[in-house]
């Protein structure tokens, strides 16, 4: 499984690279808001700080304005991802820019149907909400399910799942073993798959015990 680290803080991006765990990066306008700068500027810096993939979306609906939008993206660099919305305006775009060899997310999906359409306009990538799924009391993690199931029946299908909308380490390791593509993960989130008590108390103990016989390795 692939891992995206779900931000615009760049500052937590280079540290997540640096670990060479992270395979990409998403972004939003929200998460771009948060940031309180210039969207052109942070997926500029964000492409230098990563060679995998960086989902960037349009802030147009209608299909002219994601398509005038995406141009000035692509240009930007060449491992912008162009992140459109799950329409038919999306759709369309979607097409587009696939036919021009550019990778393509699709995102806000909520249905096995729609990531179908996503995968026949040529995306790169579908991007089903989990969590979001979960807080209204349906199954978030069987809507992966469903997706993976459907995408495997038919070789042409390339597009890749990637889960989004992450709130726990159990969304990803569950998605990984319904064989999603991808995780797009928020930096917190990415942080708490390395802790276990048991990691803590073992390390714990060897430190305690290399202490007690006075030696040093360098």
């Amino acid at each position: 499984m692939k891992f995206f680290v779900d931000t615009a803080d760049t500052k937590e991006i280079a540290e997540l690279a640096a670990t060479g765990l992270l395979d990409g990066v998403t972004t939003n306008p929200s998460l771009i808001a948060k940031s309180g700068r210039k969207f052109l500027e942070v997926i500029e810096e964000i492409c230098g700080l990563v060679e995998g993939p960086v989902s960037a979306e349009v802030a147009a609906t209608d299909y002219e304005g994601m398509v005038r939008e995406g141009e000035v993206l692509c240009k930007l660099a060449k491992n912008v991802a162009i992140k459109v919305p799950l329409t038919l305006d999306g759709l369309k775009a979607c097409r587009y820019f696939a036919d021009k060899g550019r990778e393509v997310n699709v995102t806000l999906c909520f249905s096995a149907a729609q990531a179908i359409l996503a995968a026949k306009a040529g995306a790169a990538y579908v991007s089903p909400f989990v969590g979001r799924l979960d807080d209204i009391g349906q199954d978030g993690l069987g809507l992966i399910e469903e997706i993976v199931t459907i995408y495997d029946n038919y070789q042409n299908f390339t597009t890749e799942v990637l889960v989004a909308s992450i709130r726990n380490p159990i969304h990803i390791t569950a998605s990984a073993k319904m064989g999603a593509h991808v995780a797009t993960i928020p930096p917190s989130v990415l942080k708490q798959l390395v802790h276990h008590p048991l990691t803590d108390k073992g390390l714990d103990a060897f430190v305690k015990d290399w202490a007690s016989t006075g030696q040093t390795i360098a």
